[in-house]
């Protein structure tokens, strides 16, 4: 059973969320401010999370969240539906964005594969580090490190970067990301996978203008360098 945190200040819509995840199993804590939600998100398998909250916009709870743990999968459920608030919280570090009004079923699906594809990016002890150039991506200890330094990762950051790394050369369209590390349930936009790519380059590149690790195959979209390109 899974304990899910949901940030929602509607009641109607914070008694729906336990309901419709209760009835599948999960633990809910529901909380009605960013405050508390600060407080108490170590405890949670996943988030669920409101952007209009009444003390701290929802969008700075994930920053801050994301500040200390790189692994609780972040789904974000909120009435801002254009495109610039969607890119900012997959720049944010959500895993997910869902916007009001929600089919209860999807959104269900979107959790239950959320934390499936957690689960499977767990601890893999006889897959040993890969090294390509001053980058070191630990896949059984969740960890990526650059210059020896360890990298703040997003789950999803890191789940990309372990699929590039275990394809090196390979080139991925944008279809391909999304069902390879999204699932092929998931129903986004291409643009979801630019903006994890960015977000991606700029914690390991040192030049995200000019990368030397994940590379742009025009006409396709991208692909992980090999040891003989590696920096």
């Amino acid at each position: 059973m899974s304990s899910i945190l949901c940030v929602e200040d509607a009641e109607d819509i914070g008694h729906l969320l336990t309901e419709i995840l209760g009835s599948a199993g999960h633990c809910v804590d529901w909380v009605g401010d960013g405050e508390t939600a600060l407080e108490r998100w170590q405890d949670a398998s996943l988030i669920i999370l409101d952007l209009t909250l009444p003390d701290i916009d929802g969008l700075e709870i994930c920053r801050q969240i994301r500040a200390r743990d790189s692994l609780v999968p972040l789904i974000m459920l909120t009435a801002r539906a254009a495109t610039r608030d969607v890119v900012e919280g997959f720049e944010l570090g959500a895993d997910d964005y869902i916007t009001k009004p929600f089919d209860a079923d999807i959104l269900l699906a979107r959790v239950q594969a959320l934390l499936r594809r957690h689960a499977k990016q767990g601890p893999e002890r006889d897959e040993a580090p890969v090294h390509v150039g001053d980058l070191e991506i630990d896949i059984a200890n969740h960890r990526a490190m650059l210059k020896g330094q360890l990298l703040s990762l997003t789950a999803r950051e890191f789940a990309l970067l372990v699929h590039f790394a275990r394809h090196p050369g390979r080139g991925f369209s944008r279809g391909d990301l999304l069902d390879a590390v999204w699932g092929a349930e998931f129903d986004g936009f291409d643009h979801t996978v630019n903006t994890h790519i960015n977000r991606l380059r700029g914690k390991i590149e040192s030049d995200p203008k000019h990368p030397r690790y994940i590379l742009t195959v025009w006409g396709v979209g991208y692909r992980f360098t090999d040891e003989a390109e590696a920096p």
